[in-house]
């Protein structure tokens, strides 16, 4: 009996709040597989830890991914993180993304014989590191207009802080005993436009120089092109992972697509006085 072919994974870059988990569902519902247990940003929880995992090795995080560039620098630690990526990937730990039926099958992802892959805005940082394991590996990268971006990122501050305050006031006596581990809020940093523009600039400029290395391995999709033409791309995408899909599919997906999510800023006037500031650096990335 010949063995199935073990296919090479999908890598879905591109910052928060770009429309990932949107073109991440609809190519789920095509066929390809991005894990079993997911986060509401239909993200893999187990690639999601790891990538974390490899953020903290360097004092960085989602919303300051800089310094891991020292771990992509450093030759004996990057070494020792793909060692250690390799062994999880080989463990009982992949049946998080794999599913019970799926790790009795496969045993290990590197076994995986469907298109499959994962999404999380943080591969954007830790693509090379899964470059070292998966040579082969296609990339999309999903990009959207900075200052959506940068707003979308503030309303999420501003109701994460909200509620980080309202829990404090309810379990102020009980750290007393206990100190607090979390923090009021998910990033201190995106609770202005500016801070969530300044760290989508650094995303989309660290996403463009992997784009630019992989070439055809590659494929950018702009979220407003996207919206506008949903059918086409999807076709596109869809021939991208090697998805097996029917045209029916593809007209019912398309339809699920609102357009009117395309350049939400220009609905407010602060956020078009914001973005006409930022002309120039916008123009850098197309917009």
């Amino acid at each position: 009996m010949l063995k199935s072919k073990r296919l090479s994974p999908v890598i879905i870059i591109g910052m928060h709040r770009s429309g990932t988990s949107l073109i991440t569902r609809l190519l789920e519902k095509l066929g390809l597989f991005v894990g079993r247990r997911k986060d509401p940003n239909h993200e893999s929880i187990f690639f999601l830890r790891l990538n974390n995992w490899m953020l903290r090795q360097s004092g960085g995080s989602w919303d300051h991914p800089k310094p891991i560039h020292y771990l992509m620098e450093d030759r004996k630690t990057r070494s020792l993180v793909k060692d250690y990526l390799m062994f999880q990937l080989k463990t009982q730990k992949v049946v998080s993304y794999l599913g019970l039926a799926g790790y009795f099958k496969n045993r290990s992802i590197y076994n995986i014989s469907i298109p499959w892959g994962w999404k999380d805005p943080r591969n954007t940082f830790t693509l090379p590191i899964w470059l070292d394991l998966f040579r082969e590996a296609k990339v999309i990268h999903i990009y959207r207009h900075g200052v959506d971006i940068a707003q979308s990122l503030k309303i999420r501050q501003d109701w994460r802080l909200s509620y980080g305050k309202q829990r404090f006031k309810r379990y102020k006596l009980f750290y007393t005993f206990r100190p607090k581990y979390g923090g009021f809020s998910d990033s201190i940093r995106c609770s202005t436009l500016e801070g969530g523009f300044s760290l989508w600039e650094e995303y989309m400029a660290e996403a463009e120089r992997h784009i630019c290395k992989l070439s055809s391995q590659a494929m950018s999709v702009k979220y407003e092109d996207f919206l506008t033409d949903p059918e086409n791309f999807l076709v596109k995408l869809a021939l991208f992972c090697n998805l097996k899909y029917s045209r029916t599919a593809i007209i019912n997906l398309a339809k699920t697509v609102k357009k009117s999510r395309a350049y939400a800023y220009r609905s407010e006037s602060d956020l078009q006085v914001f973005a006409e500031c930022l002309t120039e650096r916008l123009a850098t990335y197309g917009y």
